[in-house]
C-alpha cells in the first residue's frame, strides 16, 4: 500500500485534487484535504491526547494531613504500539517509547510545586511518518510545570482554621480543561485563579499555547512546531444541591497573525479570533445517574479564504475579515450500577454547526468565503469522537452509547481488569457543508464500534488496549474500506 512520504509533494498533489474537486462538485467530495499530512498529524496527536486523558492518573495526590514538607518524585516508562489507517486509507505503524519523570514539593498542603518532563522516541515503519521527518527522538520537554497556592489550606495549616473565602492561584504550564471539554482542552503557559465560597466560584484563566502545539489550521506555515494562541476567560459556577450550573466567556487571540503562505499566485494571511459564550451544568440526577451538559455560541471574527475556484482553477482574491456566528452542544449521561463489577453505562450527544461556504472546516486556505458570515464551529477542545474516524467537532452530529465493567473482580489476577465498548453513529449537521475530511453532500457518514481494555497487572504495571473500526457510508466517502485503529500500551511506574 502506498504511503505519504513527501510533505511538499503531498501539498502539490492536494492542490491539484482540490482544483479538480471544485470543477465537478456533483461527483466529488465537497471538502478536499488541502494538507493531508497536516490533517493526519493533527488527528494522530488528538488521538494520543485522548488516550492520555482517558487512561493516565496525575501523579499529584492530596498531601496526607500532618506532614509539613512532602517531596515526592517518580516516573514511568511505557512502550506503545499504534496501527492507524488514515483518511486516504494508508496504514501507519508506529512504536513509541516514552519516558516521563516528575517531582512534587508540597509545603503544608497549601503550596505546591509540580514539574513533569518527558522524552519520546517515535519508531515508524518505513514511509509511515505523519510529519515526513521519519523515526526520531522527540526533543525532551517540560510538559507540566506549575506553582499552586491554596488559601484555605494555608489558613488551616498556620492556625485559626480555614476561612469562608476559597482562593486557589496557579501559575505555570498545565492542562486547561473547561466544562465538558467542548471549547478548551489545551496545555497552556499562564495562570489560573479560583475565588469564591461554598456556593459560588469564579474561575479566571489566561494562557498561551506552548510553541510546539499542533494548530487546528494545518494550512498555516509551521502549524506543527510554531503555534501561539492566547486564551483569556472566566467561568462562574454555583452549587445547587447535587447540581453545578455554570456560565463562561472565553476569548482566543491568534498570535500567528504575521504568518503568510504563498501557493502559486495565491497569498494567504492568517488570523482566527473566536469568542465563546457558554453555559451548562454538571451533577447527579440520582445516586446512580450523573450528567454533563454544555452549550456554546461562537462569535468573533477571522480572515476569509484567499481564493475562489473558477473552472477548475484557483484564482486569488482579497481576504476579508468576517464575523463568526456558530454553535455547538454536548450532553452526556453516566449510569453507575454500583455493583461488584463497577459497571457503567453511558450515552452522549455532540452537535456543532457547519458552513456551506467553506471548503475545509478548520483551515483558512479553503476556509470561509469572502464577505460571508462564518457559521462553521471551531473549538480548541477534545471530545471522544471515536478512535478510527476521530473527526474534528465541526458540522457534525455524533451519538455515542457505551458500557464498561470489571468482569472478574473476585480473581486476584483479573481483579483490576476493565473492559468496555463505545458505539458511535456519525452524521453531518448540514449535508452540503464540509467536515475535517472530504465527503459528498450526504448527511449520514457511518458507524464505529470501539473496544478497550485497562488492566492493572501489578501495582506498578498497567496494560492498555484500544481497537476501533469505522464503517463509512458508501455514498459519503470515495473510499469505502473499513478504517481501523489499534493501540497497545504497557506502562511501568517507578
Amino acid at each position: 500500500m502506498g504511503r505519504l512520504k513527501n510533505p511538499l509533494g503531498a501539498w502539490a498533489a492536494a492542490v491539484c485534487l482540490f482544483a479538480g474537486a471544485v470543477a465537478a462538485p456533483a461527483q466529488t467530495p465537497v471538502n478536499p484535504a488541502v494538507n493531508p499530512q497536516g490533517a493526519l498529524l493533527e488527528n494522530r496527536l488528538r488521538q494520543l491526547q485522548q488516550l492520555e486523558i482517558d487512561q493516565r492518573l496525575r501523579a499529584n495526590p492530596d498531601v496526607p494531613p500532618g506532614q509539613r514538607l512532602l517531596i515526592d518524585y517518580g516516573g514511568f516508562a511505557s512502550f506503545n504500539y499504534f496501527s492507524i489507517d488514515d483518511n486516504v486509507h494508508n496504514n501507519h505503524g508506529l512504536r513509541q517509547y516514552e519516558l516521563v519523570a516528575y517531582t512534587r514539593i508540597n509545603l503544608d498542603g497549601a503550596q505546591e510545586l509540580f514539574l513533569r518532563g518527558r522524552a519520546d522516541y517515535d519508531d515508524y515503519n518505513p514511509g509511515d511518518s505523519f510529519d515526513g521527518f521519519g523515526s526520531r527522538l522527540i526533543n525532551p520537554d517540560l510538559d507540566r510545570g506549575y506553582y499552586r497556592f491554596d488559601l484555605q489550606k494555608a489558613q488551616a495549616a498556620y492556625g485559626g482554621g480555614p476561612g469562608p473565602l476559597k482562593l486557589v492561584v496557579e501559575a505555570g504550564r498545565d492542562l486547561a480543561y473547561w466544562a465538558n471539554g467542548l471549547v478548551l482542552t489545551e496545555v497552556l503557559d499562564g495562570g489560573r485563579i479560583d475565588i469564591g465560597n461554598d456556593v459560588v466560584t469564579l474561575e479566571g484563566i489566561v494562557g498561551i499555547t506552548p510553541t510546539r502545539t499542533v494548530d487546528i489550521d494545518t494550512s498555516r506555515p509551521e502549524y506543527a512546531q510554531n503555534t501561539r494562541r492566547l486564551f483569556l476567560g472566566g467561568m462562574l459556577s454555583a452549587k445547587a444541591g447535587d447540581h453545578v450550573p455554570y456560565v463562561y466567556f472565553l476569548q482566543e487571540r491568534d498570535e500567528n497573525n504575521k504568518d503568510v503562505a504563498t501557493t502559486g499566485p495565491i497569498t494567504t494571511h492568517y488570523e482566527y479570533n473566536p469568542a465563546y459564550l457558554g453555559a451548562g451544568s454538571a451533577g447527579s440526577i440520582s445516586d446512580k445517574l450523573r450528567y454533563g451538559l454544555e452549550v456554546v455560541y461562537e462569535g468573533g471574527n477571522g480572515l476569509s479564504n484567499s481564493f475562489v475556484p473558477t473552472g477548475g482553477a484557483l484564482n486569488p482574491v482579497k481576504q476579508t475579515r468576517d464575523a463568526i456566528s456558530a454553535w455547538a452542544f454536548d450532553a452526556k449521561l453516566d449510569y453507575f450500577l454500583q455493583d461488584l463489577h463497577e459497571s457503567r453505562y453511558s450515552a452522549e450527544l455532540i452537535a456543532a454547526s457547519g458552513d456551506k461556504d467553506r471548503l475545509t472546516s478548520t483551515n483558512t486556505f479553503g476556509g470561509n468565503a469572502p464577505h460571508t458570515r462564518d457559521t462553521g464551529f471551531n473549538g480548541f477542545g477534545l471530545l471522544n469522537s471515536g478512535l478510527a474516524f476521530s473527526p474534528e467537532v465541526s458540522n457534525l452530529v455524533i451519538f455515542r452509547i457505551g458500557a464498561s465493567t470489571f468482569p472478574i473482580p473476585e480473581n486476584s489476577v483479573f481483579r483490576r481488569m476493565q473492559v468496555g465498548l463505545d458505539f458511535f453513529v456519525f452524521a453531518k449537521a448540514q449535508s452540503n457543508a464540509p467536515i475535517s475530511e472530504p465527503t459528498s453532500n450526504t448527511t449520514y457518514l457511518g458507524v464505529e464500534p470501539d473496544l478497550y481494555l485497562n488492566w492493572q497487572l501489578a501495582s506498578d504495571l498497567t496494560l492498555a488496549l484500544r481497537y476501533g473500526a469505522f464503517f463509512p457510508n458508501r455514498e459519503a466517502f470515495s473510499n469505502h474500506d473499513v478504517r481501523q485503529f489499534f493501540y497497545g500500551g504497557l506502562t511501568f511506574a517507578f
